[in-house]
């Protein structure tokens, strides 16, 4: 029954929205999250693709510190950008309300708590070890810049906003690139193979300022977890999984950095 939601939630009518507002909704929706992400991102890897040296001799900077030496403002700074990066999200939940359905229509909701937070972990078990691994041999071939997932300053809440910044990039992601996307290309008439192509690609898009690797390491995760969406009908596992991907990935670095040798650093 779940899989059976999952393949036919993306062809769904709209119930109070007329099709021809969908398309330009669509296009704003992206284009005031991950759509621009991706164009900022590829403008990123271009420069970096024409400087001197290679990739691998270059830094692609997360979470670094807004207000340095000023803790209490920069946690201030961190927690604004957290919440508005937030905001395309509440945008697709009011829009989807609006066509009578909501976020439970993508699965984003407390109603499945303890198999979603299962399936997660297991997602994100399954993918952290390998991701991993090709990140470190496409920077050692070359193809990626180094990754440096955080440096913020060492004060008491530089773990708890790393947590906080993992969970809201899993959620604008899932929600946007896999929940909200899909449903709408289904509505547009787009073939299943198609909209996996173009919710993969977008994902791979907004992670060129990593590198090549990066851009292909996330297309091959945007196509697993559509996939899975289509399963299980839920993006509620997907969040939970990414989550957990990014959470291991930031504080990892701050536990890791300069005391392993087989962790890059800038």
């Amino acid at each position: 029954m779940q899989a059976e939601a999952g393949r036919v939630a993306d062809s769904l009518p709209t119930e109070g929205t007329p099709q021809r507002f969908l398309r330009p909704e669509t296009v704003l929706v992206l284009a005031l999250s991950l759509g621009a992400s991706g164009v900022s991102a590829l403008i990123s890897f271009v420069g970096a693709l024409t400087k001197p040296g290679g990739l691998k001799h270059q830094a692609a900077h997360l979470n670094g510190s807004y207000a340095p030496g000023r803790p209490w403002l920069d946690l201030a700074w961190q927690l604004f950008g957290i919440a508005t990066a937030l905001v395309p999200v509440a945008l697709v939940a009011h829009l989807l309300l609006r066509e009578g359905s909501g976020l439970r229509a993508i699965g984003f909701d407390l109603t499945r708590r303890l198999p979603d937070l299962a399936r997660g972990a297991l997602i994100a078990a399954g993918i952290g070890s390998a991701g991993l691994a090709f990140y470190l041999a496409a920077r050692a071939s070359g193809f990626n810049l180094t990754v440096v997932p955080e440096s913020l300053p060492d004060v008491w809440w530089r773990v708890p906003v790393l947590i906080l910044s993992a969970v809201q990039n899993a959620v604008l992601e899932e929600v946007i690139v896999v929940g909200y996307l899909l449903r709408r290309l289904g509505q547009f008439g787009w073939t299943p193979m198609a909209a996996l192509l173009a919710s993969s690609l977008l994902r791979g898009s907004y992670h060129l300022y990593q590198g090549i690797g990066g851009f292909f390491g996330n297309v091959v995760m945007g196509v697993v977890f559509v996939l899975l969406y289509r399963r299980w009908g839920r993006v509620g596992p997907l969040v939970v999984a990414h989550s957990l991907l990014d959470t291991g990935a930031f504080v990892g670095y701050v536990l890791l950095a300069g005391k392993v040798g087989w962790l890059p650093t800038a």
